[in-house]
């Protein structure tokens, strides 16, 4: 079974950064895309970043240009750099494959980015 923990949350003001970091319990980078997802409240969870294996990046619309994706296949650990916060930010930060497998998510990592 593999087990996915998120850390690197936090509080900061806007235009302030953040390092996120997904650990896996075992190997599943190599042959995977994987993403960041995340959900504000209220809200549906939603992909904002994804790599693939073969280290091509997506992003969506909302983070293109501010946030980072990279892995660490070695390590076992994908990365989420996020410059230049905004409040709209403000959610619950998951790492999984893509797509998404439902007994992959952890419990995530709060960011939350204040005015």
């Amino acid at each position: 079974q593999v087990q996915l923990v998120e850390s690197g949350g936090g509080l900061v003001q806007a235009g302030g950064s953040l390092r996120l970091s997904c650990a896996a319990s075992r190997s599943i980078f190599a042959i995977n895309t994987m993403g960041w997802y995340r959900q504000a409240p209220g809200g549906w969870r939603e992909l904002v970043a994804e790599n693939t294996s073969g280290g091509t990046t997506n992003y969506a619309d909302s983070v293109k240009g501010r946030f980072t994706i990279s892995r660490d296949n070695a390590k076992n650990t994908v990365y989420l750099q996020m410059n230049s916060l905004k409040p709209k930010d403000t959610a619950v930060y998951y790492c999984n494959v893509v797509p998404a497998r439902s007994d992959y998510w952890g419990q995530g990592t709060q960011v939350t980015v204040s005015s």
